[in-house]
């Protein structure tokens, strides 16, 4: 799964794109009664980890102007997360991030009430860069 964010405000959200990969071609996100669960699921991972990173880039006083971001989730056959790797790239409006900054929002970013109950995953990985 991947999304595009333009942001307004103090990273207020101003237009979101979802796409998931379905076989070979990428598809807007579009979430109703026929989606699949698991892919409910992903989006929520991914949504609540981008919550995060937000409201928290917010708290070190960095604003954001917009954002490329990646989920991937692979599960084993009987659906158990085996791999969640997370990443953003983000163009700023305006702060500058320290190394403290980025340890501090990424660790945050993992504490999101989805994430936290996820149990243990074998392959987890967070991934913030600010351009």
């Amino acid at each position: 799964m991947r999304l595009y964010c333009n942001y307004a405000g103090e990273n207020g959200i101003a237009s979101l794109k979802v796409e998931h990969l379905d076989g070979d071609e990428w598809k807007n996100l579009e979430l109703d009664t026929m989606t699949p669960g698991f892919l409910i699921f992903t989006y929520a991972v991914f949504t609540c980890q981008h919550m995060f990173l937000r409201a928290n880039a917010n708290e070190r006083n960095l604003q954001l102007a917009s954002s490329n971001g990646r989920i991937m989730i692979d599960a084993a056959p009987d659906w158990k997360i085996e791999k969640l790797h997370v990443a953003f790239d983000v163009a700023l409006k305006s702060g500058t991030p320290t190394a403290d900054d980025i340890e501090y929002i990424t660790e945050r970013m993992q504490q999101c009430p989805v994430s936290k109950n996820l149990g243990e995953i074998p392959d987890t990985q967070t991934e913030l860069l600010f351009a």
